[in-house]
């Protein structure tokens, strides 16, 4: 029985890579721009590229927002690119486990030996098949939004893109949790007692408006990724929870353009897809400095003077912040369920943070663009005081836009990694019925 089991091993590591990471790719994957930030002809901080100037510029920018500068939907404005430094507490736990994460010997099987950190760091291999899949994992056990954060509000607006009409608006409270392979945060490394190895999970309650006041929503991760995600949903004016089926993860979300399946850039399962490495590029991403851009005058300010990123463009749809030139990762990730609603996702995932949101396409099932969806990010040195020194980037920023509809979501955020904020009872069901 030893011997299979170090024979499944061996052969699960070879399948995974052809050699094993060093410190050089720790210290590569986490500190790209230490030799100098990426360039790109005729490419200057400051410039604005817009549908007169957009095609010298093609190469540099995701295919959906090429397109929507080409329509001239929107207008892009560059950034300098920045240096997104995450925790040294992370890049630590990938040092101390550098080598025990290894794909499963199947596409599709849990990686065996992860315990914290970047389960991957190497850099991606073209000619490795199973590239696409290590970054997959890289997401999923990345620090999107560290061990416990919170976004109170989360404003949805939802736009009528032709005549720019603001048709709803929702007020939501998000909460998140890392239950396990938490690396900064007590309790490290997980919160205990958690009889259901819970990976993760998040919180959602609506504030308003009245007919979905009371709305919650809550997804429970399990660390097992062969298993599906439990999702249960409170509708207030029934006072009862009720769970989610599979596939109501990608139904449209409370009238939105987004998905359940679309939150974070992606919300599901490594499993659930096929993850397809297409190649590095430097590529223009929505990454800034909050305090350093365009804020809004749509949405009053909050108590303390905290703005919203501006929005503009072709009904209001697009965010205004500046966008950075950055080392990206083209990752495609294919639903292995047939009945699937979505045909792809094409993710330009910035190398350094390693999230899913930065720039995203949604094809249908007949190969055709269906969204261009878009998380922008601050620096948390350049947000709120309670981000300062997390080393997190802030999700600050949502565009979904359905080109085919021509209708689009956009979201306000106010982030904050805040522990206290989250304490892991809020995750559970029975919270949904009396918490507030």
């Amino acid at each position: 029985m030893l011997k299979k089991l170090s024979l499944a091993l061996v052969v699960a590591g070879l399948i995974g890579g052809a050699h094993a990471a060093t410190e050089a790719d720790v210290e590569k994957s986490f500190n790209p721009y230490k030799n100098g930030f990426p360039t790109f002809p005729g490419l200057k901080a400051g410039m604005t590229i817009s549908k007169d100037n957009v095609e010298p510029f093609k190469d540099a920018l995701a295919e959906g927002t090429y397109l929507m500068i080409k329509n001239g939907y929107t207008t892009v404005t560059v950034g300098e690119t920045t240096d997104f430094k995450l925790p040294q507490e992370y890049i630590q736990a990938t040092l101390d486990n550098l080598n025990k994460s290894q794909l499963g010997a199947n596409v599709g099987d849990n990686i065996v030996g992860f315990a914290a950190g970047r389960p991957f760091p190497e850099e991606p291999d073209i000619n490795d098949p199973r590239a696409g899949e290590k970054l997959a994992w890289n997401y999923k056990y990345g620090l999107n939004w560290g061990d416990n954060a919170i976004i109170n509000p989360l404003i949805f607006k939802y736009r009528n893109m032709e005549s720019g009409e603001v048709e709803r608006t929702l007020r939501n409270k998000f909460h998140f949790l890392n239950f396990k392979h938490r690396i900064r945060d007590e309790p490290v490394p997980e919160v205990t007692p958690n009889p259901s190895d819970l990976f993760r999970a998040i919180y959602l309650e609506v504030e308003g408006p009245e007919d979905l006041k009371g709305t919650k929503l809550l997804i429970q991760r399990y660390d097992d990724d062969a298993k599906l995600d439990d999702a249960y949903l409170y509708l207030g004016f029934q006072r009862r929870v009720r769970r989610l089926a599979t596939g109501q993860v990608t139904d449209a979300f409370l009238g939105s353009d987004l998905m359940i399946e679309d939150f974070e850039g992606y919300n599901g399962r490594v499993a659930d897809m096929k993850w397809t490495y297409k190649g590095t590029r430097n590529v223009l991403l929505p990454m800034w400095n909050h305090n350093e851009a365009p804020l809004s005058d749509e949405i009053d300010p909050d108590a303390d003077g905290y703005k919203y990123i501006a929005f503009g463009g072709k009904g209001g749809c697009f965010l205004q912040a500046p966008w950075q030139l950055r080392k990206t990762y083209v990752l495609e990730a294919a639903p292995v369920n047939p009945n699937h609603p979505i045909g792809k996702r094409v993710f330009y995932m910035d190398a350094q943070l390693q999230n899913l949101n930065g720039a995203i396409e949604i094809y249908d099932r007949k190969g055709e663009l269906w969204k261009v969806w878009s998380v922008g990010k601050s620096h948390p040195d350049h947000h709120l005081p309670i981000n300062k020194g997390t080393g997190v980037g802030i999700d600050d920023g949502f565009q979904m836009v359905d080109i085919q509809s021509n209708h689009c979501t956009t979201g306000h955020f106010r982030g904050e990694i805040a522990p206290k904020e989250t304490p892991p009872q809020k995750f559970q069901v029975q919270y949904m019925r009396g918490g507030d």
